[in-house]
């Protein structure tokens, strides 16, 4: 099992699905990719569980640009009283891959 802890800048895309995000270091996103085909179910997308603060849930994280980026959703977010342009510290723990 992995587990990584960082801080990163909240950041909000505006794309088709519009979303709150935050993207993992580098130097992180280099150790996760060498094992990202064991865990990924897809698309490169790498389960996880994430906590920030007081607030723990499961998602995906999503390959973006070379780096892989966490989603905050909006219950998270107003849970923890965060919101773009804040920087939180995240734990993320790689799930293994359903079977």
């Amino acid at each position: 099992m992995m587990e990584f802890s960082f801080s990163g800048e909240i950041w909000y895309w505006r794309g088709p699905s519009p979303f709150y995000f935050v993207t993992m270091p580098e130097d992180q996103c280099r150790e996760l990719h060498e094992v990202s085909a064991a865990v990924s179910y897809g698309w490169g997308c790498v389960p996880v569980t994430v906590t920030l603060g007081d607030t723990t849930w499961r998602t995906s994280m999503f390959p973006k640009d070379g780096r892989y980026i966490v989603p905050l959703k909006a219950k998270v977010r107003r849970a923890e009283d965060v919101d773009e342009g804040m920087v939180v510290d995240l734990q993320l723990e790689v799930d293994a891959v359903p079977a």
